[in-house]
């Protein structure tokens, strides 16, 4: 480790001296804590003095013979006689909570075989990304039992089949580093760098992340370099001072009564982007997902309060230094700001993240599709309003699990009207999601037609594809996200402005919308009738030729009432739309369709 980048927080490689690095011989542990009085190494019931090392403020002991799945703490005294046991901030394992020792790891053991998908890993803005999101914990349980979870390898096998069978290319894990409270889902930790031992070992998750690849399924990992757990053991007043947080509870408490990382200090930086690091480096996850990024730009995520100039600084120098590390890595922001060039390079005045959540977007779509026919005359535009900001960042539209819980309803909950109108909307909703600019994420269940709102000590509701109108949406949604994969106009310019135009988006008194996505070499439309009425419609292609009908939300294989047949119209010919339907059509071409 260069000291002088871990005092600057330019260091990215700190977990390499820090932490308990294991060998048959023997074991080496290193903590920082520099206003500590003296520390040990305690294990079971026996303390082992370590040593200071380098300028004081490092503590180390190696020990001979020490096994892998060891429970070790390191006792931190603030005085000759009074101590507190912590967990080792670098600890590449956990305890299962209660408990909370760390546990001597060997992260370099497992031999991935996933090189040719590395190798090949690139930029992703004119590719599909159609992610996934899920927590680990409650896709599937082995049992009703609320501690009851499959490992990380077990997964494995429940996990890619599904994910391929249902059309997504890319899964999001909510964060599995180490946290105490089930009820946290991970967004408050204690252990940075130690994967959550709820599903196993580092190992484990290594070969799912392998397993993951070898199938062609890219891997995000959710990231929390805002704030940490309270619990004592953990960071806080980790060597009897503010060390990783801020002394003043004005600005170190956050809205959540965690604490919030100090990022004006250079060990602090070195910490969290050498965790971001890690995960990139040492479990071969394709990106960071970052959590509440808008509580690193402003202060306490509060504008008013004005911007926090150390905190964007740090946030700037780890999205650089892990771009030039890991080559097609995706770095994508949770933040619901109007902070400028999120999602523009550093070396061009950016935070330089890949990708920015569209919260309006999701706002604006789910709040329109909550309002009777008769209400969305008057707000007809709130479909059209993103398309004004639509280019300002590189976004994702996500449907994450923040929607689908603390009594918001799910999804399709959220569909106005009764159980049967709630369906249909649905479809239609998804399929706008499709064909609007930006990347794609969906929470596990949302393809179900989840009528419970998730719940993390249970598993989803699986039973619901026993009944047809859930069965129906669910392959709607397989036909749907396997049409985006392979459509290229829905997703090669997504971030130029050529790629997206309407064709018709006066028809407020009809609730009808139609739009255009174009790729490189083809174009497909959208048409939308948002009415409890069938609408006829003279469809406004720009061009001549025929368009090809590829999905239909009113099929009757997806719970509808329309035949299918291979539809074609063409340039103002009368189209019969059902109420809260919605048709995607490819404009034919003589050379491109004798290939199809």
């Amino acid at each position: 480790m260069d000291f002088y980048n871990f005092y600057t927080g330019r260091e990215f490689e700190a977990y390499e001296f820090l932490g308990a690095h294991y060998s048959r011989e023997s074991t080496t542990f290193r903590v920082f804590a520099p206003n500590a009085k003296k520390a040990g190494l305690l294990i079971g019931n026996h303390e082992y003095p370590m040593n200071q090392i380098y300028n004081g403020h490092f503590y180390e002991i190696t020990l001979p013979d020490i096994s892998e799945g060891t429970c070790y703490e390191y006792r931190i005294y603030t005085s000759e006689h009074s101590y507190t046991d912590h967990a080792d901030p670098y600890g590449f394992g956990m305890e299962l909570r209660p408990a909370h020792k760390s546990i001597v790891r060997n992260i370099h053991n497992y031999t991935f075989q996933d090189q040719k998908w590395l190798k090949n890993r690139k930029d992703t803005k004119a590719s599909p990304v159609n992610i996934y999101e899920m927590h680990l914990g409650s896709f599937r349980k082995p049992s009703d039992q609320a501690d009851a979870w499959y490992n990380y390898e077990e997964l494995s096998g429940i996990l890619i089949p599904y994910l391929k069978e249902s059309g997504y290319n890319y899964v999001e894990f909510m964060p599995l580093s180490e946290h105490p409270c089930d009820e946290s889902w991970g967004y408050q930790n204690t252990g940075f760098y130690a994967p959550t031992s709820r599903y196993g070992t580092a190992q484990q998750l290594q070969k799912l992340i392998d397993d993951l690849h070898q199938n062609n399924i890219g891997v995000i990992l959710d990231f929390v370099p805002v704030h940490f757990a309270l619990d004592p053991y953990g960071l806080t007043r980790f060597d009897g001072s503010e060390l990783y947080e801020y002394p003043s509870p004005d600005v170190g408490v956050s809205e959540w009564g965690s604490c919030n990382f100090m990022h004006s200090r250079g060990e602090v930086r070195s910490f969290l982007q050498s965790a971001a690091n890690y995960w990139l480096k040492e479990y071969h996850f394709d990106g960071l997902r970052m959590d509440a990024i808008s509580r690193i730009i402003y202060w306490q995520g509060d504008e008013h309060r004005g911007a926090n100039g150390n905190a964007i600084d740090f946030i700037k120098v780890m999205n650089n230094g892990l771009k030039e590390r890991h080559a097609g890595c995706i770095l994508a922001a949770e933040d619901s700001t109007n902070f400028p060039n999120v999602t523009k390079n550093v070396n061009d005045g950016g935070l330089g993240f890949d990708y920015k959540w569209n919260m309006g977007w999701m706002n604006d779509v789910l709040e329109y599709f909550k309002l009777s026919p008769q209400h969305r005359v008057a707000n007809y535009h709130k479909l059209t309003f993103s398309m004004v900001y639509a280019y300002n960042e590189n976004y994702i539209l996500p449907f994450s699990h923040d929607e689908v819980v603390h009594e918001k309803a799910t999804i399709v909950q959220k569909m106005n009207g009764q159980y049967e109108d709630k369906f249909p909307q649905a479809k239609t909703l998804y399929l706008f999601m499709m064909m609007h600019p930006g990347k794609k994420l969906n929470f596990m269940g949302n393809e179900l037609g989840h009528l419970r709102e998730w719940d993390e000590k249970r598993e989803l509701d699986w039973d619901l594809r026993k009944y047809p109108i859930h069965d129906s949406f669910y392959h709607f949604m397989i036909t749907l996200n396997k049409l985006y994969l392979s459509t290229a106009a829905l997703y090669e310019k997504d971030y130029m402005t050529d790629g997206f135009e309407w064709l018709d988006c006066h028809q407020e008194q009809n609730c009808i919308y139609a739009l255009q996505r174009n790729g490189e070499s083809e174009v497909v439309c959208g048409i939308f009738n948002l009415s409890r009425e069938t609408k006829q419609y003279n469809a406004p292609f720009k061009d001549d030729g025929e368009y090809r009908v590829l999905i239909n939300t009113d099929w009757e294989r997806f719970g509808g009432n329309t035949k299918e047949s291979n539809e074609t119209y063409r340039k103002d010919q009368m189209i019969s739309l059902p109420p809260y339907s919605a048709l995607l059509l490819k404009k034919s071409c003589a050379f491109f369709d004798i290939f199809q």
